[in-house]
């Protein structure tokens, strides 16, 4: 009995290599292999990512155009009367990627606005340098950050000044490639200036939107 037992014992030890080799193999590995895809498949694959990824390469660039309206606007001392409201109008915007760096984006932004101090017309461009993040890589929609700059009046009130330190502080939701290599974006936050060889200014929160297109 013992010994047939043990006979027994020694074919299934001499077997059993044979056994596992030819076992189907189960776990992740396995599975991995299983769902791999052809060469034809992972090409469709990559290019459906492609065509659907959001964020962009630190070395790719975006310009952003874009109409924007104030929501309140004081401004002092501008003009004959110390404090009026509601004097910023209309507005054009453009933001230039210049790079990306530490999960921070540097752009140039360019404005032209429209004013209507003490009832009359004055018009001005901003050159500003902005200072966003997450950067554009993030695939985060929302964004926050800051610019200042220069501003250039073209049509402004007699004695004022025709040169302005401009300054902003913004809060936006952006979403790239929408359509192909367009998308767009809503920015809202705070825009003023300091008028710079007179004593004007003007405090006041504006909203904004537009497209935005990457290349």
């Amino acid at each position: 009995m013992l010994r047939s037992f043990f006979r027994v014992g020694v074919v299934f030890l001499l077997l059993s290599p044979f056994a596992f080799a030819a076992a189907p193999k189960v776990g992740r590995t396995a599975a991995a292999k299983y769902f791999e895809a052809s060469p034809e498949d992972k090409t469709k694959n990559t290019r459906y990512v492609a065509s659907e990824e959001e964020g962009l390469g630190s070395e790719e660039r975006y310009l952003a155009f874009g109409v924007s309206t104030y929501a309140s606007s004081d401004a002092f001392n501008w003009g004959k009367i110390n404090k009026e409201k509601n004097v910023g109008k209309l507005g054009f915007d453009m933001t230039y990627r210049l790079s990306q760096s530490n999960y921070i984006d540097y752009a140039l932004r360019v404005l032209y606005t429209e004013y209507a101090p003490f009832n009359e017309k004055a018009s001005k461009m901003s050159f500003m340098y902005a200072v966003t993040l997450p950067d554009a890589g993030s695939k985060f929609p929302l964004y926050f950050g800051a610019a200042a700059g220069a501003g250039v009046f073209f049509t402004q009130l007699e004695d004022e000044s025709r040169l302005s330190l401009d300054y902003q502080l913004f809060l936006g939701l952006r979403i790239f490639n929408l359509f192909d290599k367009t998308g767009f974006y809503v920015e809202g936050g705070m825009k003023n200036h300091l008028q710079l060889t007179s004593d004007g200014q003007l405090n006041g929160t504006y909203v904004s939107a537009g497209a935005v297109f990457t290349f």
